[in-house]
């Protein structure tokens, strides 16, 4: 069983360093891999004190990605942190502005790729909601009172 809650959150802005990546038919995705070690830990650092808004932490973020999941379409993969919305950008990060709304935030210890399977096949069939546009966002992997390191994924949803 998914560990979920909804999330009512006002607009916020993402920042960070994004690429443009393909999507690919392997559980783990060597482009996005390449994206998050080419960071330096300088601008890791960087990021992680900018951070001052939920979800918190060091953020990985997926948005534009096509509905299918196509192999080789191209999606905005980011790893950034999030800010209230009024708080200006610094220069040379990348800005993701994201609309008020609900989230489904699912607490996990699985990979993203097999989280968002449980989340599609087990919870959307299970519960009054659809996706809504906008990013996935997991948050940094940190200890917890499991064995396990857990994350959270956040999930834009509306009723359907």
């Amino acid at each position: 069983m998914l560990d979920a809650r909804i999330v009512e959150r006002t607009a916020f802005r993402l920042i960070g360093y994004a690429a443009c990546v393909p999507v690919v038919s392997e559980f783990r995705n060597p482009h996005v891999e390449a994206h998050i070690t080419a960071l330096s830990a300088e601008n890791v650092e960087r990021l992680r004190a900018l951070g001052c808004s939920e979800p918190s932490g060091l953020l990985q973020v997926s948005t534009e990605v096509d509905a299918d999941y196509a192999v080789n379409s191209r999606f905005t993969f980011m790893v950034g942190v999030a800010l209230d919305a009024a708080p200006p950008a610094p220069e040379r990060l990348d800005v993701i502005e994201v609309p008020a709304g609900k989230w489904a935030v699912f607490r996990t210890g699985a990979p993203f790729a097999s989280a968002w399977m449980d989340i599609v096949s087990e919870w959307f069939p299970s519960h009054p909601w659809r996706l809504r546009p906008g990013p996935s966002i997991v948050t940094e992997r940190r200890p917890g009172e499991q064995r396990a390191a857990t994350a959270e994924v956040w999930i834009p949803v509306e009723r359907a």
